[in-house]
């Protein structure tokens, strides 16, 4: 079976990876800013970290330095930065534990996926769809809009209602997208069902 991960190089040490790490190394920072209080180094960090985010995607673009460990290493990023986000917030009592819940099942629900397309052969990631990305970043956008929202003034009770409003949009595309890699997934099996009995009918 061709595989997405068997097109890609498998390189590690190139310039959007090390991007990729410097974020993933601020992810246990930027709890601690959280949880110490410290807003506003914990805004910069955020910011930061959605710039390279942006930056590491347009450089593998430009110097064609794509790979399968950057493709896993983006979504992990992205994943660890909302994970530390939801645990400073409950923390602090600026989100509810209900909604910490819903993101977490969400994970949780796609579990089964990954042995089932081992089973398959298909050792790659599934395609990272639009919707997810979507979802991604409104919850990247949310998060720091309730943090500024924990604060006084119109600022920050503005913040507070554009945040909830990311926050919902975020989680309901969040489980559609889920839902449409568990269509990906449901496609797969069925093709790969479908090619025992293509290869009776051509004998």
């Amino acid at each position: 079976m061709s595989t997405q991960a068997e097109e890609v190089p498998q390189r590690i040490w190139t310039v959007p990876n090390l991007l990729s790490f410097a974020r993933l190394a601020g992810v246990p920072l930027f709890l601690w800013l959280v949880l110490a209080e410290l807003d506003w180094w914990a805004l910069g960090l955020l910011v930061f970290a959605g710039l390279s985010d942006w930056l590491d995607g347009k450089l593998a673009r430009v110097l064609g330095q794509t790979s399968r460990l950057g493709i896993v290493l983006d979504p992990a990023a992205d994943r660890l930065y909302i994970l530390a986000t939801l645990i400073g917030l409950t923390a602090r009592e600026i989100i509810p534990v209900w909604l910490v819940v819903l993101l977490v099942a969400r994970e949780l629900a796609l579990v089964p996926i990954y042995p089932i397309m081992r089973r398959l052969g298909y050792s790659g990631t599934l395609p990272v769809h639009f919707i997810g990305k979507a979802a991604t970043m409104c919850l990247l956008y949310a998060f720091p809009l309730l943090l500024l929202g924990d604060h006084a003034g119109a600022a920050a009770e503005a913040g507070k209602i554009i945040g909830w409003a990311f926050v919902i949009w975020g989680t309901a595309l969040y489980w559609w997208a889920a839902v449409l890699y568990g269509a990906q997934v449901r496609h797969l099996i069925l093709a790969d069902r479908a090619r025992p009995e293509e290869t009776e009918q051509g004998r």
